[in-house]
This record gives C-alpha cells, sequence and structure tokens, in this order.
C-alpha cells in the first residue's frame, strides 16, 4: 500500500499512535531502530532525523558517524499488538550527510542489484521466501530453554501440534499488518514451524522477512515461548531452511515461462539458473552466514549440500516447482533464516543475472536422490558439495568477483572481518563434545 507524508500523519493521530521506530538493518540482518515521539514525526519524514553509525556493526567508524534515516513512506504499519500509546514502524534506508546513499547499507546494497536488473529489461525480482523457526519453551526468569514446546511432525494438528494458537496468533495478527499469508503448518522437526507468505518484490519481500521475524518472536513471548530463527538448534532433528522462490519479470511478464519448453522454462530462466549454481559456493556465506548454519547442510535432514537443480526431486540446491504460467519460479533452497535477507537476495540475484549476461550453460538435471549417491558417484554426475562450514565459505567468497561487487568494497569488507572474529572464536573453543569425548579418555 502507498502511503504520503500526509497520510502517515493523518493515521498516527486518528489511531493515538505515540512512537515511531524508525527501523533499519545491520550488516549481519539485526533488526535495529531510532524510536522517535510523535511530536518528531515531521522532522522524520523530512529525512532529517541523524544517528550515530558508528555504533551499528559494520557501518563506519567514530570519526565519521553521523548517518541519516530516509523512511520508505509504503512501510508504514502500526504495531497491532500495543493496545494504549501505540507504536507505529517505518523501515528506513541510510544516507550519508552529504545526501548520498551509504555503501554499507543492506537495503541499498539489494536496490543496488535491482538496478543492475533493470538496466538489462527486467523491471521486476519477485521472491517468495519460506522461513522456517522452533518454539522454546521458556523458564521462570523468562529466558530461552531448550524445551520443546511440542512433538508434533510435519503437518500434525492439536494435541501434538502444542504451538498451533500461538502460530494461529502469528498469522492474524500478519494479516492485520497487511500480509497475505497462503499457509501456515508444523514443520518436520518437533517444535519446528513455517507460515508461507504472498510472493513480493525483492525489497519488499526482504522487508517482510524482517517484519516476520519481528512479529513471531513478539507473539511468541506473549504466549511465554522463545522463537528461535536459529539455522540448526538441536542435534538429530531437521534444521530451519529460507527456501526462496524466484522468478524475474519485463512488465507483466515472467521471463522465466516458456510454454513451448518441455518443462516451461525459458533460456532466460536457464541461464539465471546456471548463474546461480556456478555462485553457489561463495554465496553460502551470505545465504548461510553461521558457524551453525552447516550444522544444518549435512546429509539426512532435507537440507540442500549438493549444487544441483532438479525439477523433479528436493535433494538438489535448486527445484523448480510444479507452477507454470505466471507462477513459474526456481526455488533456492539453501539459505537460512539467519541469513541478512537484503544481502542474501543481492547476491542471488547478481549471481543470475551473471549467468543471463554470460549465457551459462545450464548443467543436466540431477533427478536421483543425492542423498544416497556415493563421492564418486555424484562427481562424475558434476555434482559440488557447498563448502562444509564457515571458514570455507568465506574463502570461497572472497575468489569471487560477482559477490564481492554484489556487496560492494565497504560491505564486504566489514562482513568479512566480522565473520573471521566468529570464526576464531568457535574454533580456539573448547566445545563440550570435546569433553565428553576426551576428559576421560586421556
Amino acid at each position: 500500500m502507498s502511503y504520503t507524508k500526509e497520510d502517515i500523519k493523518r493515521i498516527a493521530e486518528e489511531q493515538n499512535v505515540r512512537f515511531i521506530r524508525l527501523q533499519f538493518t545491520d550488516l549481519l540482518g539485526t533488526i535495529k531502530n531510532v524510536e522517535i515521539p510523535v511530536s518528531q514525526l515531521d522532522k522524520a519524514l523530512d529525512n532529517k532525523m541523524m544517528f550515530d553509525g558508528s555504533s551499528i556493526e559494520g557501518y563506519v567508524r567514530i570519526e565519521e558517524s553521523d548517518m541519516y534515516l530516509y523512511p520508505d513512506l509504503d512501510t508504514w504499519v502500526v504495531f497491532p499488538w500495543v493496545a494504549q500509546d501505540r507504536v507505529a514502524r517505518l523501515i528506513c534506508d541510510i544516507y550519508m550527510p552529504d545526501g548520498t546513499p551509504f555503501a554499507g547499507d543492506p537495503r541499498g546494497i539489494l536496490k543496488r542489484a535491482l538496478q543492475e536488473a533493470e538496466e538489462m529489461g527486467f523491471t521486476a525480482m519477485n521472491v517468495g521466501p519460506e522461513p522456517e523457526f522452533f518454539l522454546f519453551k521458556t523458564d521462570e526468569r523468562g529466558e530461552p530453554t531448550t524445551e520443546l514446546n511440542d512433538q508434533g511432525g510435519y503437518f500434525d494438528l492439536a494435541p501434538m501440534d502444542m504451538g498451533e494458537n500461538c502460530r494461529r496468533e502469528i498469522v492474524l495478527t500478519l494479516e492485520e499488518m497487511g500480509f497475505e499469508i497462503e499457509a501456515s503448518h508444523h514443520e518436520v522437526a518437533p517444535g519446528q514451524h513455517e507460515i508461507d507468505f504472498k510472493y513480493a518484490d525483492a525489497i519488499k519481500a526482504a522487508d517482510q522477512i524482517q517484519t516476520f521475524k519481528l512479529v513471531v518472536k513478539t507473539i511468541a513471548r506473549q504466549h511465554g515461548l522463545h522463537a528461535t530463527f536459529m539455522p540448526k538448534p538441536l542435534f538429530g532433528v531437521n534444521g530451519s531452511g529460507m527456501h526462496c522462490h524466484q522468478s524475474l519479470f519485463q512488465g507483466n511478464t515472467n521471463v522465466f515461462y516458456d510454454e513451448k519448453d518441455r518443462l516451461g522454462l525459458s533460456q532466460t530462466a536457464r541461464y539465471y539458473m546456471a548463474g546461480i549454481l556456478e555462485h553457489a559456493r561463495a554465496m553460502a556465506a551470505i545465504t548461510n552466514p553461521t558457524i551453525n548454519s552447516y550444522k544444518r547442510m549435512v546429509p539426512g535432514y532435507e537440507a540442500p549440500c549438493y549444487v544441483a537443480w532438479s525439477a523433479s526431486n528436493r535433494s538438489p540446491m535448486i527445484r523448480i516447482p510444479a507452477s507454470r504460467g505466471l507462477s513459474t519460479r526456481i526455488e533456492v533452497r539453501n539459505p537460512d533464516p539467519a541469513a541478512n535477507p537484503y544481502l542474501a537476495l543481492a547476491v542471488m540475484l547478481k549471481a543470475g543475472l551473471d549467468g543471463i549476461k554470460n549465457k551459462t550453460t545450464l548443467p543436466a538435471p540431477v533427478d536421483r536422490n543425492i542423498y544416497i549417491m556415493t563421492e564418486e558417484e555424484r562427481l562424475e554426475s558434476g555434482v559440488p558439495s557447498l563448502p562444509s562450514d564457515l571458514k570455507e565459505a568465506l574463502d570461497e567468497m572472497l575468489r569471487s568477483d560477482v559477490i564481492c561487487d554484489a556487496l560492494g568494497e565497504h560491505a564486504l569488507a566489514h562482513f568479512y572481518e566480522l565473520k573471521e572474529i566468529e570464526w576464531d572464536m568457535y574454533k580456539t573453543q573448547v566445545h563440550q563434545w570435546e569433553r565428553d569425548q576426551y576428559l576421560t579418555l586421556y
């Protein structure tokens, strides 16, 4: 929905809005905000609200800290869960004092990738994300535990699915905030859930992912639960993914569809898919950005570990859903919900566009269950693995001009630095598994 400044001021007055959160996202995908009283709304709508960028991960140094918040008026929403002294939200782009976009703003990075797509004749990238999450019980202090809220499985319902009421309230809240919810259900693992919402253009889809996470955590807290988008919170069960359905449009035409093709896929779709596959290992540090991400991507738990595509099975990294016509799309299955959605969509788009520009040859589909193939069979079929850990993914990222260019010099340097610190902390830590394994043995 489109709003003008006058619309926003009128709604704020009619609904007794007392505070506005000017929201943005740091480099690691964490939602940040500057909250202002409604008396400062005019100033915010005129792009005059300043904040200290040196306090935000991956932004700027202390000697160049002044930055400005430029609200996107179409992201205005009043939070339904606050009844009195209501709170509203505007998602912002980050600008420098000289009026230029901040090079390290994740939302701006996605906009730059979309600008390149537009220059190539594509007017929209449509994205349908599927972020999964777990619900855990909280203790008497309200802190999260690892005790699951239910023992349900795929598509189970109450009494096995004890998260049903919480999930319903999440859906109702999202609908009140303008989401079009397509389905909600229990996922494979106990305590795991998925809520699917209608596809949107890439910027709106990334905004919605961030809003979705905020709503899920807020409503779960009201039910005495902790919602986590950690990719693999528990050993021995499936982890949480964030499959990203995507397609390119020219006006009202889905350029991924070709009715004459056996699979209904255009040559553009095949080039795009080939680009995604070619750069998959280099993208992994962005689409799967944590140490824990790589605990999810192991054989046996339905997560894609291998760089391949198919129209008939779900073990490869890319699947072609059955819908055709305007709904023709590819489903990239390796991203997880810890990913910064703006950066993840930016690198996938840039990889796909690189495939189109270079007319990259799409490898043959792999219609066998890759999980039961031997390593020798995978190599013979030309099926490489995704990185096995964050360090390998970071090294692959630095070797790719396409992915480095997608991020830009500023974001690349700061992202790599932050993740290198994360890896060093992990590899020098002594973990409980090591104590269990070695303490009495040696």
